[in-house]
């Protein structure tokens, strides 16, 4: 999971002299998908074509966009891709047969099912029922599962997919050579697909990882002491520059859209107030920080999945 790449990632500030360095996760996913690209020929070579499935309910637009990218992500790096579109109005047995029929396609190597799903429907079940080795997304409870066991030698053991934005956020925090192991990690929000999963996998990594919420007395504190920051409370600017100590290094994952009252037009803003890049050592931006890195973690899961058919 580690190996640093940062000597030939951009290390520009944000603005001006003192300000912290961008983490550039468009970059980074970048260099990732080229060296998927690789392993995908070699499993061509094989007779191995790996193929990414989604499901994806409903008209959600964030959710219609970013299975877009993934699907031009596959495309672009020789990745077949199948998908199954439902409308918002189907029903929980509409979602139960698209993931039956993603279990059996032998040409769907793994696949996710978009969240959230609409209003009513429970994902728990659903994500039960996918086939754990095709678990494109490592939301299984199976895959979980691997997180918390005591698997001897680290997370770098575990042979399951990993959840791919906690993945990203790893590779972004060792591509950049900022410490985890030994460090205070204060994630904000406890959601399925990024706070919980990443504290396990954090905690694997021998960090600290403090996981904050709507009810912790004092987040603001939390963050003061952390050396790692991740915001993924869906709350546009919330990360104030107060609340970092200096030197610290800021994830962004929240991402909000905003409409100007003045003038109708929306804008995509973090959970990070942009000042903070006047205190923090390290800062992510949104966009182009960890989507792009999640993405790209999609696509590596696929990929190992298709190599662990020649083991």
């Amino acid at each position: 999971m580690s190996g640093s790449v940062s000597a030939a990632l951009p290390r520009e500030p944000w603005a001006g002299e003192g300000s912290a360095v961008r983490i550039d996760g468009t970059a980074l996913a970048a260099r990732t998908l080229d060296e998927l690209r690789g392993r995908i020929d070699r499993l061509h070579e094989h007779g191995i074509r790996p193929g990414l499935g989604t499901i994806m309910v409903g008209a959600n637009p964030g959710s219609m966009s970013y299975v877009a990218g993934k699907h031009r992500d596959s495309a672009s790096i020789g990745l077949d891709s199948h998908r199954i579109d439902l409308p918002e109005t189907a029903s929980a047995a509409d979602i139960r047969a698209a993931i039956l029929q993603m279990n059996d396609d032998p040409r769907v190597t793994a696949f996710i099912v978009q969240l959230p799903l609409p209003q009513g429907i429970d994902p728990t079940p659903m994500l039960e029922l996918m086939d754990p080795a095709k678990d494109a997304d490592g939301l299984h409870p199976t895959n979980l599962g691997e997180l918390v066991l005591a698997v001897p030698g680290g997370a770098g053991t575990i042979d399951a997919p990993l959840p791919c934005t906690p993945r990203g956020i790893v590779a972004m925090l060792d591509a950049y050579e900022i410490p985890i192991r030994g460090a205070h990690v204060t994630i904000i929000g406890q959601g399925l697909t990024v706070g919980r999963p990443l504290g396990l996998l954090l905690t694997r990594l021998e960090a600290t990882a403090t996981l904050t919420h709507s009810l912790t007395a004092d987040v603001a504190a939390e963050c003061r002491r952390a050396d790692i920051i991740v915001a993924a409370a869906g709350v546009a600017g919330l990360v104030k520059p107060d609340w970092v100590q200096p030197g610290a290094a800021v994830i962004d994952v929240g991402i909000t859209r905003v409409v100007n009252e003045e003038t109708g037009k929306a804008k995509l803003h973090g959970d990070v107030d942009p000042a903070v890049a006047s205190v923090a050592g390290f800062l992510s931006p949104t966009p182009g920080g960890v989507g792009p890195m999640t993405r790209a973690m999609l696509m590596k899961n696929v990929v190992e999945a298709a190599e662990r058919q020649l083991s």
